[in-house]
């Protein structure tokens, strides 16, 4: 199916465009075929994890894409979701349940919670940090609980790696996004958005539940 979105893309790409922002769900859809799928998978690992009464965090909310997935179970358990958005242009379009924060989600002080995601932002902060928050936040998570991450993520060396870039390439084209426009998106986020190192899960424990292409889910338990 063909999304077919087109908006003027940024010579540097950032969230804080009214452009962007008003774009963005049509526009993510159109990159990400599989996007739904993806969202559909963290709205049932959400149902596993948040307990009655439970504390969820959406770390990068967009437009409220995480807490709209969540919804049912949210109304279900009498859950509060706090969806944090950098962006007050993004946070203009957020339709979803909860509370929106506009903050940057590395300086918030995050409560002890039930469950949280970071759903395509974590490749968005800086490489030094990423680290010393994932622990500062799993740090905060309650026994029991779970943080989920979906992101892109550093393709292997050699052929296979080569194969995963064209088949996310070839994905965008089947949706009726122009090569043009790939390409020019890809420059775009240049020195912006940088894939994740599994490095960064090291002794975590982390648990893949999803890999397509260049983009990967994982499950980081606290230990009850």
């Amino acid at each position: 199916m063909e999304v077919n979105v087109s908006f003027e893309i940024p010579t540097n790409w950032t969230f804080k465009s009214a452009g962007v922002a008003s774009s963005f769900d049509s526009h993510v859809r159109e990159q990400l075929p599989w996007y739904e799928l993806a969202t559909d998978a963290v709205a049932h690992i959400g149902r596993h994890y948040i307990p009655t009464n439970g504390l969820i965090y959406d770390i990068g909310a967009s437009t409220g894409n995480i807490g709209n997935a969540l919804s049912e179970t949210i109304k279900q358990r009498q859950a509060s979701l706090i969806a944090l958005e950098e962006s007050a242009e993004m946070g203009c379009h957020y339709s979803a349940p909860g509370e929106l924060v506009i903050t940057d989600a590395l300086t918030y002080q995050y409560s002890s919670f039930d469950f949280g995601v970071c759903f395509l932002s974590f490749m968005f902060f800086p490489v030094s940090t990423r680290r010393q928050w994932l622990n500062s936040v799993i740090n905060k998570l309650k026994p029991g609980g779970a943080f989920v991450i979906v992101d892109k993520i550093q393709t292997p060396k050699g052929y296979a790696g080569t194969t995963l870039r064209r088949l996310a390439m070839a994905w965008k084209i089947s949706t009726g996004t122009s090569p043009d426009d790939i390409i020019q998106k890809e420059l775009s986020l240049a020195g912006y958005q940088r894939p994740v190192s599994l490095s960064v899960f090291d002794d975590l424990d982390a648990v893949q539940f999803f890999q397509l292409g260049e983009f990967s889910g994982w499950i980081i338990e606290k230990p009850e």
